[in-house]
């Protein structure tokens, strides 16, 4: 029996290790049709992120080094139009929900988290990418290479 209560604890333990979650304070939305209007009214690109916001390590990686960051913010806010694909492990979503972000997924490509998507102001696709390590800054000029091609 005390083993029994062990394992319990144990697997208690592990579940809750993996139950971190990705926040910041940007604005995020999560129709891409919205953000897409929004882009070329405003002149802006779009970043699309594709994440499993409460199980995937690179995403916490990507949101904990660049997207909390207020340098990010500070350029996001001025050049970007921000859209959040999630597709968390615990987290409700309607079905909806998930068969929109899964065609999206399936539109673009999209094979692994975090996946990154920039469309430029015209509604093109101008890359495909995901985490780079550097933080902010390093990450805001991957994202100006992109848009200045």
């Amino acid at each position: 029996m005390k083993r029994v209560a062990i394992l319990f604890i144990l697997t208690l333990f592990v579940w809750g290790c993996g139950q971190k979650e990705t926040h910041d304070d940007l604005n995020w939305t999560t129709d891409l049709g919205k953000a897409l209007q929004l882009a070329k009214q405003e002149n802006k690109a779009v970043l699309v992120n594709f994440t499993g916001s409460d199980w995937c390590k690179w995403c916490f990686k990507l949101s904990d080094e660049v997207f909390s960051q207020d340098e990010f913010k500070e350029y996001a806010d001025k050049n970007l139009v921000l859209v959040k694909v999630d597709f968390p492990e615990h987290k409700e979503q309607t079905n909806q929900t998930k068969m929109y972000n899964k065609s999206l997924a399936k539109k673009f490509g999209v094979q692994g988290f975090p996946t990154i998507i920039i469309i430029n102001s015209g509604g093109r696709m101008v890359a495909k990418t995901g985490y780079q390590a550097g933080g902010p800054v390093n990450y805001i000029n991957h994202i100006k290479s992109f848009l200045s091609s």
